[in-house]
């Protein structure tokens, strides 16, 4: 009887090292996949190229594999209990780091039967990261990129989004990191867009400009966008936004249910702003839905009826209609220091539609984390103008000191050195 051989791996780019350790289990026995999810990988880095279906269909035609199954999570037990394999294969890799406790635990759920840990030599010179790395490098497709935030949407428990004006904020949004923690898309505000060109926020930039500085992003990134439209304009116009964000790669427009000269939302009723009636702002959703071509592209409806203090109940009324009319995803705004009206919102939809992406954008109430949002039901947070409010003021300080010293040596130290560009912009050695 041939003995039972378990791999667990995400197989998003399949190289030398997945070869040599599949080659090394054949001579073991029976070889038996396990395939991590989507959701899965996400867990503990970024989303993964390939769906899982189409890793399915690469990994089932690798000689010598047998059987895939999806292995829901990083931890192999539930795997293991349910198929009790001989060995496990995996890599020698994992015995430091983030992995040994699960290379621990591996151990130990095999011991109940007598089953055995198999590593194989890491294969040098090659890994999955220096792979990604290259492939951030050749860049993404416009239909690749635009699929992307469904996917995360579904793998993660919260999506995090920040806003980018110009290419070089995109750059850094694309590479910075935290405890293995990154923003999965960016965010293109219509308040930094405009700002950055002096212009004011009333709708003066229009689609054609935002479109150019979305080109150039799009140039040097490959995570996803979300589009400020802010109305939308009239449906009839609204048809070619769409059309365009479409055909360009944008994953998703988010337009607010508001007629008229755009005011910024955080002025609240401090200045006059009319809210759209629910039978025109579905009739808007319905016209731009007809007009997208594929499945990936989402409508997401920004509701304002917090913000101009129109009621809670006036705000979920609006959102059960726009969920009806075919919306992709539901933002609830607020201006309010505390998270308590977003949270009770939450709430309350998740009641009527468990399911409804939940878009939060924690401008004032900021003292709440992602995590807590996740938690509360909200699917993507989006930090709206951060990038190009940490821009200005280091500009000014610079420019200010410069004139005030008649030199630039006192602010030599605020400065990012050159050779530190020279790596930040790919291509520039």
């Amino acid at each position: 009887m041939n003995k039972k051989v378990y791999i667990g791996m995400s197989a998003d780019l399949i190289h030398p090292g997945h070869m040599n350790i599949i080659k090394e289990a054949i001579k073991l026995g029976e070889i038996t996949i396990g395939l991590l999810t989507d959701k899965a990988i996400a867990s503990y880095k970024r989303l993964p190229y390939m769906t899982y279906e189409q890793r399915k269909a690469v990994v089932e035609n690798i000689k010598g594999v047998s059987k895939v199954v999806p292995q829901e999570t990083l931890d192999y037990r539930p795997n293991l209990e349910k198929l009790k394999p001989d060995y496990v294969v995996h890599g020698d890799d994992w015995r430091e780091g983030v992995q040994a406790k699960t290379r621990q635990q591996v151990i130990d759920t095999l011991a109940k039967w007598g089953g055995k840990l198999v590593e194989v030599e890491y294969t040098k010179g090659i890994s999955s990261t220096q792979l990604n790395n290259s492939l951030k490098e050749i860049g993404t497709t416009p239909d690749i990129r635009r699929a992307r935030l469904r996917r995360l949407i579904k793998s993660k428990p919260i999506v995090r989004v920040m806003e980018v004006h110009n290419a070089l904020s995109g750059l850094i949004v694309e590479n910075i990191k935290s405890n293995n923690i990154e923003y999965d898309a960016m965010w293109s505000s219509s308040l930094t867009d405009s700002t950055s060109k002096g212009k004011p926020d009333i709708e003066a930039v229009d689609v054609s400009a935002r479109i150019n500085t979305i080109n150039e992003i799009f140039e040097v990134t490959t995570k996803p966008m979300i589009y400020d439209a802010d109305t939308g304009g009239i449906a009839e116009h609204f048809v070619f936004t769409v059309r365009t964000l479409e055909r360009t790669g944008v994953s998703a427009v988010i337009i607010e249910d508001k007629t008229g000269l755009k005011k910024n939302s955080l002025f609240g009723n401090e200045v006059l702003q009319t809210q759209d009636s629910i039978e025109n702002f579905c009739n808007k959703i319905k016209i731009g839905k007809r007009a997208q071509i594929t499945d990936d592209f989402m409508i997401i409806s920004r509701i304002e009826s917090l913000i101009l203090e129109k009621g809670m109940e006036d705000a979920i009324t609006r959102a059960k209609a726009y969920i009806q009319a075919g919306s992709d995803g539901i933002m609830i705004h607020s201006r309010k220091k505390s998270p308590d009206e977003i949270l009770e919102f939450c709430d309350i939809l998740r009641k009527y539609d468990k399911k409804i992406p939940i878009v939060a954008v924690p401008t004032s109430y900021n003292q709440i984390t992602a995590k807590e949002l996740g938690e509360a039901g909200v699917n993507i947070v989006i930090y709206a103008n951060h990038m190009l409010r940490a821009a200005y003021p280091g500009m000014i300080k610079v420019a200010e000191s410069i004139l005030k010293n008649d030199r630039s040596y006192e602010v030599e130290k605020e400065l990012l050195p050159i050779e530190e560009i020279l790596d930040l912009i790919p291509g520039t050695k």
